[in-house]
């Protein structure tokens, strides 16, 4: 067998196009997950019992179930039970923020948690409101303390962003299959889809090192 990476070069304008895809995707739903991560992480840590029990239920069973499965229920399902057509964008937008508000509120509670008490006390001897307490202290202490775990979770959801050329959204993967059928070059393409991935992937993952590096340094001054 002979290979011909030669091959890919006549479709580098369609790959592009889909990693643009891909990248405005996993975007969106990283900010949108994030502020959703921290609401939840807020409901998880709250003093109300029904905001812990239901937000417990919904983070529980987005990390529990596969990411396939909840993109399936929500492009085939919701549609039928809400009476509205949803396009692959909105149904891969929806999977994909709920999934990263599930793993990334478990990172805000874990760097709420860490906010020394006598920080909050203070905030109350000031007479802050619970909002200024929460933007002018929490916030920026748990977003510090959590940036690594928070950057490892973006690189996951950039990986799990291929699921979505499963319900025809025409990111990265999707290109990469359809220029692979059409031109019977499966290893070729795929292999160049897969360094695509890594190229991006990678210097993330070691960013994280990198940055949580520095952190625990600026923690401990």
């Amino acid at each position: 067998m002979t290979f011909n990476f030669a091959v890919v070069l006549k479709f580098q304008e369609a790959l592009f196009l889909g990693l643009w895809m891909t990248l405005k995707l996993t975007l969106i739903c990283i900010v949108l997950g994030c502020a959703l991560g921290f609401l939840v992480a807020l409901a998880r840590t709250s003093k109300n019992a029904i905001l812990r029990a239901a937000s417990s239920v919904y983070v529980e069973f987005f990390r529990g179930t596969p990411v396939l499965v909840q993109l399936f229920w929500i492009f085939f399902c919701l549609p039928l039970i809400l009476g509205v057509e949803l396009s692959n964008m909105t149904s891969g937008v929806i999977a994909l923020t709920l999934y990263m508000g599930a793993i990334s509120s478990e990172t805000f509670r874990a760097s709420l948690k860490s906010v020394g008490r006598e920080q909050l006390d203070a905030c109350v001897a000031l007479g802050l409101s619970h909002w200024a307490r929460t933007t002018n202290v929490v916030l920026p202490q748990a977003v510090l303390r959590a940036a690594p775990t928070l950057l490892s979770n973006c690189v996951s959801l950039f990986k799990e962003s291929a699921l979505v050329s499963a319900v025809g959204m025409a990111d990265l993967m999707f290109v990469g299959q359809n220029i692979s059928n059409n031109t019977a070059r499966p290893i070729e393409v795929l292999t160049i889809v897969a360094l695509i991935y890594f190229v991006i992937a990678f210097p993330l993952t070691r960013a994280v090192t990198v940055i949580e590096r520095r952190i625990l340094k600026r923690l401990a001054l």
